[in-house]
């Protein structure tokens, strides 16, 4: 199969998706495929800039404001559909953020008519924004912690209870995210989060265990519990080996396993995701799940969640990287041509 793999970008997760690219190039390549790697800031790589440019590590940080400014001057829209794109069989998507994951590209591939992995461009601009996605949860019976958005009153912050989560509605990987103990650090948090997106959310809190799940084509994985050394699982517990312990699959009773994953499932459907995702829950002093996002382009990274998941469940990482790729071209009809 000829796969040509969307990757980098101009997002504060650029360092996520290329060493996720280098993952699954590696992967995709032992299984026999052709692929080919696309940089939507740099282009077409060949193979001395693939091994320049893609890193299996993520770092504990992410890049500046000032070299993200930097990479976006270079990028063009119009740019990322290059032949190469034209000519796969099917266009691997990896690419995080609100312009990865945001509906944009997918709605440009659509428009040229390119099979990509993935949910569609409505999908996916509905789950990257928390408050719609939260509205939609809410709708379909799947519980979710109470949130505002700012700018709001007093009165409701209160009803909210300290600590409490300030975030950008539109984002990733934790990026801006805060946890604000007293008023006095709201408006610091405010402004962190007000450097990724233009909306900001104010989120209760639930102080207990986080666990997430897979959802690969309609099914869901392995149920994993995440322990960070921090309080939340911040940018840099998620990608310092080390800092989190991450149980895959969770040690927990078969009741609550079962619940997560119903759970998982209808979060995935209400939001009208498709292929693959990952859902990430807290269970409350109720001992209820509640359903903390969905990402429709989850890492695929070294130490990513979703691999994991699949791992507990006898999907070993390159057969994950194929199962995803059947899936889209299921969806178009040309699986059995192309995948047998």
């Amino acid at each position: 199969m000829r796969i040509a793999l969307l990757t980098g970008g101009s997002t504060a997760e650029r360092n996520v998706a290329l060493a996720g690219a280098h993952q699954v190039t590696a992967a995709l390549r032992d299984r026999g495929h052709s692929v080919v790697v696309v940089d939507t800031v740099i282009g077409v790589l060949d193979p001395d800039a693939e091994s320049q440019v893609l890193s299996a590590e993520v770092g504990p940080t992410p890049p500046s404001l000032d070299e993200l400014l930097a990479l976006r001057t270079r990028e063009q829209v119009e740019s990322f559909i290059v032949p190469e794109l034209r000519d796969a069989d099917l266009v691997f998507l990896l690419l995080h953020g609100r312009q990865g994951e945001g509906g944009e590209i997918q709605a440009l591939l659509e428009l040229t008519d390119i099979t990509y992995t993935g949910s569609g461009p409505a999908a996916s601009a509905i789950a990257m924004d928390k408050d719609i996605a939260k509205r939609l949860f809410r709708e379909a019976q799947v519980p979710t912690p109470r949130w505002k958005m700012w700018p709001c009153a007093e009165k409701e912050i209160e009803r909210l209870g300290y600590p409490l989560i300030v975030k950008p509605s539109k984002t990733g990987s934790t990026l801006g995210l805060s946890l604000v103990a007293s008023p006095a650090a709201l408006p610091t948090a405010v402004d962190a989060a007000r450097e990724h997106d233009d909306e900001v959310m104010l989120e209760q809190f639930v102080e207990g265990r986080e666990f997430t799940v897979g959802v690969l084509d309609e099914r869901t994985l392995a149920v994993g519990e995440i322990i960070p050394d921090h309080p939340i699982f911040d940018y840099e517990c998620k990608y310092t080996p080390g800092l989190t312990k991450e149980i895959f699959p969770a040690e927990i009773p078969d009741d609550l396993e079962r619940n997560l994953a119903a759970l998982a499932i209808r979060a995935h459907q209400c939001l009208k995701l498709r292929d693959f995702s990952r859902i990430d829950f807290r269970i409350d002093s109720s001992d209820t799940p509640q359903c903390l996002e969905a990402n429709t382009l989850p890492g695929l990274t070294a130490t990513s969640l979703l691999p994991q998941s699949a791992a507990a469940v006898a999907i070993p990482f390159d057969e994950l990287c194929e199962r995803i790729c059947r899936a889209a071209l299921t969806r178009v009809g040309a699986g059995n041509k192309v995948c047998g």
